[in-house]
Formats: structure tokens, C-alpha cells, sequence
């Protein structure tokens, strides 16, 4: 029985924080073999932590199903112990500047000489050919850098970051989908390659897809922005007792919508009976949505939503995540027994494969717990 569809694929971990551990996380839950090349002070395992130093909550989360080896990598002899395991590997994925690399002997032209079907998976802040090549980036500079932050500040009034580190994370799915696309390609041909991830490029072709909008054409027909996404006060609503996002879409939904709040007039108003919303409305419309919300409970309006097909969901509170039967049943914050920290929360599988599903054998390790069961195998 296979532990996944990437069983017998190996990984090197060289890298730090999230975005690196995670698309490497993403590939050990697949079922590849993750060797995870520790740093002596990755800031992922400084923080609040429950029980063991280092066991911080975002280590737990992003370094499952991998096993961690401790090598000081400016030390010539574990420097070699460490090149000696990326002979053995299929991919590598760092995140490392690329002069620190290049000091170490560990570029891409150094260690596809040792092994040229290596898949080499860079991840950095900006383009290596760039300017910026060599800034120091963060979830924060990438958001203002890739757009994000004017998006906000035009929508919201407020140059804000978004309350999740969507760069890193954004970059870590970038990572996993290139290391497999280059995978393909390897075993089609034989031959390994880099693949260069910028994370400053990848946000920002992510928030294009719908916000170039009018300056997809040339010359521009309108501003950037995605409309929707742009309206003063979309968001979600207060009904009576809580919080929820109702979204009509069509002319149908809102008049629907506005006869269950009791707003007669509302759903015989002009600008919900014609054949199409004009967009032009949204910000009066999600004005309306917000006034009327209140007329119901949560509940109630998920039947009334229900009912008539309109997009509807109760606000999630990440407090209670782990009774809401949905993730429940889905087993997507499942308790588990870490040998180390006890009985802990661990974020779920949420891709299913009929044939191949993934799994968590290891749960996050201890900083170097596996190095001599690793360095016995060379």
C-alpha cells in the first residue's frame, strides 16, 4: 500500500518560516520523504509554544511528515553530510538568499553537478535578475509590493494587510504545483531543472486575474479593480443574531431576499427588476443587504437562502472551527497524540484522491530528533 501518490519521491527541505516548510509539508502529505535540513535559528519555532521550546503552534503546522536532520551548514564536514543527502534526492526546495547559497556551495549549478535530475526549487522575494534581488522580503513587503495593499486601501480606505500571510502561502502552492509539473518532466526526459519563484511575481499575477480588469485592454477601457470586490461596504452582514455572508447575484436573488426581510419595497424597486444588475448599483445594493439582514436569525436565512438559491454562508468563527459539523465531518481539525506536546489540533488533508490519498504519519518533529536515523542511511 502506498503512503500517497509521491511515494519513493525525496525531498530536501532547505528552508525556513512558511513558505518554503509548507510546500514541502504539502509534498510530505502526498507521501514523499521529507528530509527537513534544520537551521539553527528558523523563526518558525521562536514564539508562544504549550509544552518543548521550538514545538511552536506554526512549526506544528507546517513541518509535519518530515524528518528533521540538525547540520550546521558553515561546518565543511556537515556541509558534505548535507550535500551527500541532496545526491540522494529528487527535489530540493530553499529559500535561502542566493548569496548564501553560492557561499555555501549550494546553488543550483553546484549541486546539479552532483545530481542533474535534481528538481532545484528557489523561492525568494523578488526576481533574481532584478534589482530587488537580494532584499530582504516578507508577507507584509510582498502584499504593498504586488499590489495588494493599494487594492485594499482603494476598497477599504485604509492601506491595510490582509490578516493571513497570503504570499507565503500563495508561494508555497506555487512551489508544490512547479516541483510536480517539473517532476512530469523529469522522469519524461531524465533531466532535472531549477524553477525560480519570486514571491513579489506570484502575488501579484494572483491578484491580477480579476483585478486588472479595465487595463487588460490597450488602451485601458477603465480602471484596475475587480467591481465587486471594490464596493464600498461589501462585506458580510449582521443578522439577527450573528454573522453571515448573503450574496445575491441576479435580480431574482435580491427581490427574494428582499420579500423574506419583509421589504416589499425593495423587491419592487427598478434597479433588482430589470434583466441584469448594472453594476453601477453595487454599493447602494450592499447597503440594502446590510439594512435588511437584521430582519432574520443566521438560521433562518440559510433556509431562506436555501430555498432560493442565493449564496449564503454563516460566518465561520476559527474559535469554534472545531465544532462546526462541516469540519468536523471532514476531518479537517482532527486531535491527535504528539509524542512531545500531547494531545494537539492538526489542520487536515483537504485534497482527496480515490486511489493514492494522502496522509500524516509523522507529526512536526523536534529540531533534529531524526539526524543520525537519516545520516545512518548514507
Amino acid at each position: 500500500m502506498t503512503t500517497g501518490p509521491l511515494d519513493g519521491v525525496r525531498v530536501i527541505d532547505l528552508s525556513t518560516v512558511v513558505m518554503g516548510p509548507y510546500a514541502a509539508q504539502i509534498l510530505g502529505d502526498l507521501g514523499a520523504d521529507v528530509i527537513k535540513i534544520e537551521s539553527p535559528a528558523d523563526t518558525v519555532r521562536v514564539g508562544q509554544y504549550r509544552t518543548t521550546p521550538g514545538m511552536t503552534a506554526l512549526n506544528l503546522n507546517v513541518n509535519r511528515n518530515k524528518r528533521s536532520v540538525a547540520l550546521n551548514l558553515k561546518d565543511e564536514t556537515e556541509r558534505a553530510q548535507a550535500l551527500k543527502l541532496i545526491d540522494t534526492a529528487d527535489v530540493l526546495i530553499t529559500n535561502m538568499r542566493p548569496g548564501a547559497l553560492s557561499r555555501l556551495g549550494l546553488n543550483y549549478a553546484d549541486v546539479a553537478e552532483r545530481n542533474p535530475r535534481l528538481v532545484y526549487a528557489h523561492a525568494q522575494g523578488f526576481r533574481s535578475d532584478s534589482p530587488q534581488a537580494g532584499n530582504a522580503a516578507y508577507d507584509e513587503t510582498v502584499q504593498a509590493s504586488s499590489g495588494l495593499v493599494d487594492v485594499a486601501d482603494r476598497a477599504l480606505g485604509q492601506p491595510v494587510y490582509l490578516p493571513t500571510i497570503i504570499g507565503d502561502k500563495v508561494s508555497s502552492l506555487t512551489i508544490a504545483y512547479s516541483v510536480l509539473a517539473a517532476l512530469v518532466h523529469r522522469d519524461k526526459t531524465g533531466e532535472g531543472q531549477q524553477i525560480e519563484i519570486p514571491m513579489t511575481d506570484t502575488l501579484l499575477a494572483f491578484n491580477l486575474v480579476e483585478h486588472l480588469a479595465g487595463h487588460t485592454y490597450e488602451p485601458a477601457e477603465g480602471p484596475t479593480g475587480f467591481a465587486l470586490s471594490m464596493t464600498k461596504g461589501h462585506a458580510a452582514v449582521r443578522t439577527k443574531d450573528g454573522l453571515a455572508c448573503v450574496i445575491p447575484y441576479n435580480p431574482k436573488n435580491f427581490r427574494d431576499f428582499f420579500a423574506a426581510a419583509g421589504r416589499p419595497d425593495l423587491a419592487g424597486d427598478p434597479r433588482v427588476n430589470g434583466e441584469a444588475i448594472d453594476r453601477a448599483d453595487n454599493e447602494w445594493l450592499t447597503g440594502r443587504i446590510a439594512e435588511c439582514a437584521p430582519a432574520l436569525t443566521t438560521e433562518e436565512w440559510a433556509e431562506v437562502c436555501a430555498k432560493h438559491s442565493i449564496p449564503m454562508a454563516p460566518v465561520l468563527e476559527l474559535d469554534k472551527a472545531h465544532e462546526d459539523p462541516y469540519v468536523r465531518d471532514g476531518h479537517l481539525l482532527d486531535t491527535v497524540e504528539h509524542p512531545s506536546e500531547g494531545t494537539i489540533r492538526t489542520v487536515g488533508i483537504p485534497v482527496k484522491f480515490s486511489a493514492t490519498p494522502g496522509s500524516i504519519r509523522r507529526l512536526a518533529p523536534l529540531a533534529g530528533q531524526d539526524t543520525a536515523e537519516v545520516l545512518a542511511e548514507l
